[in-house]
């Protein structure tokens, strides 16, 4: 029993390494967190704690913190996803409140 206790807890140390993620993927996401960043400033519709995930994204990136980094890059691509989502349903229905 305890022998087979030391496996699993052998097993699950082994695996921890692969649950870490690498510096391309922390590069990828602040990539397509950049991306949207331009998309929704194109549009007029950035928001100004876009670029403030990103900035924390690109200072985990250096530091070698590659989780805190694609964590940082996702808040930041929602965050711009958000901004031009609103953008775009504001457009839509600023008709409606204008009296006729």
């Amino acid at each position: 029993m305890i022998r087979a206790i030391f496996f699993a807890a052998g097993l699950a140390i082994l695996s921890l390494p692969a649950l870490a993620a690498t510096q391309a993927e922390a590069e990828a996401a602040i990539a397509a967190a950049q991306a949207a960043e331009s998309a929704a400033v194109a549009a007029k519709a950035a928001w100004t704690t876009t670029e403030t995930a990103l900035t924390q994204a690109r200072k985990a990136l250096a530091d070698g913190k590659w989780d805190e980094a694609i964590a940082a890059a996702n808040e930041a691509l929602a965050q711009a996803k958000l901004s031009v989502e609103q953008a775009n349903e504001q457009k839509a229905s600023w008709r409606n409140a204008v009296f006729r």
